[in-house]
């Protein structure tokens, strides 16, 4: 009796319908769009492109965003990290009103929360008023700080949080933040605790239950924190022209540049910084993504050992 394969039905809709469907969709929103920039910018001759990326004022702007971006990144993987596990692992009064607060900068718009930074740490603000007094004529150690490490940021008339690169980089914290603890709360609250306790039980001080039972697992959720907030922090714009002084060569970032252009409009300009900002962004992401797979295939070896 000769064996008939039968094809099992289900209720869901097949691969090549959701395929064709989740592909048309990213077309349509991500695509289409880019793939128009990447068209418009062929305007640019290869020379120019090149000159433009080169430009002294197009390499303080990258470095600026990328370079705030990467540590208000940082500073929340580290903070968020502690955040995230006080919310998943305690109890107490107040949390859900915590747990809330952390959303806010997905709420609010990004203007509003860059004229409120702007007036707490302006130097008669809330804030910035214990800083300002802080000048290059003190002779303290907050002065050697200055003319060694942070010379850059710090003006000779005091310490300027608002209109200055540290201001960015508030501001870049304040709307990454949320990033990293929703994305490592949950994988907090479904770690298997028997595991911590038997390492405890085993010997292990808790920093080695950390190092080598918690964070292991944890670290792959993370890294994807940490490249959400990372780029999240390279588009910002509505926070960041408020409390910086969005001066060329000082606190100019990309996007502020690219909205220059636009309304010089000097449109292949405006498109070349865009496609050498996409390009550099795909590049980083796509690294980061390459840790996170070697994070996981990491653990799960670990885990099958």
């Amino acid at each position: 009796m000769s064996s008939i394969a039968f094809k099992r039905k289900t209720a869901l809709p097949g691969f090549g319908l959701t395929l064709g469907l989740s592909m048309t969709y990213m077309s349509l929103l991500v695509l289409i769009p880019l793939g128009g920039l990447l068209l418009y910018s062929t305007k640019v001759s290869l020379e120019r492109f090149i000159e433009i990326a080169l430009d002294p004022r197009t390499l303080a702007a990258f470095k600026i965003s990328f370079g705030a971006s990467f540590i208000a990144a940082s500073i929340n993987a580290v903070f968020g990290l502690i955040l995230a596990w006080v919310l998943a692992r305690y109890k107490f009064w107040g949390r859900k009103f915590i747990d809330s607060v952390i959303d806010l900068p997905f709420a609010i718009p990004t203007a509003v929360a860059g004229i409120s930074l702007t007036a707490i740490f302006a130097k008669n603000g809330i804030l910035g008023q214990f800083f300002a007094p802080v000048s290059a004529k003190d002779p303290t150690m907050v002065l050697w700080i200055k003319e060694h490490l942070l010379n850059h940021l710090i003006p000779s008339d005091g310490i300027s949080i608002s209109y200055s690169a540290i201001g960015i980089t508030i501001a870049l914290t304040f709307i990454g933040l949320p990033f990293i603890v929703r994305t490592v709360q949950p994988v907090i609250e479904e770690l298997d605790k028997e595991s911590e306790e038997a390492a405890i039980t085993l010997g292990a001080n808790y920093w080695t239950v950390f190092r080598r039972v918690i964070f292991p697992s944890i670290y792959p959720a993370l890294l994807t924190g940490f490249a959400l907030a990372f780029a999240r922090g390279l588009g910002e714009y509505g926070s960041v022209i408020f409390i910086s002084s969005n001066k060329p060569y000082e606190t100019e970032i990309v996007p502020l540049l690219v909205f220059m252009q636009l309304m010089e409009y000097d449109y292949q300009e405006a498109a070349a910084i865009g496609v050498l900002m996409l390009i550099c962004t795909f590049i980083l992401l796509l690294l980061i993504n390459f840790l996170q797979t070697f994070a996981r295939r990491r653990g799960k070896v670990k885990a099958n050992a």
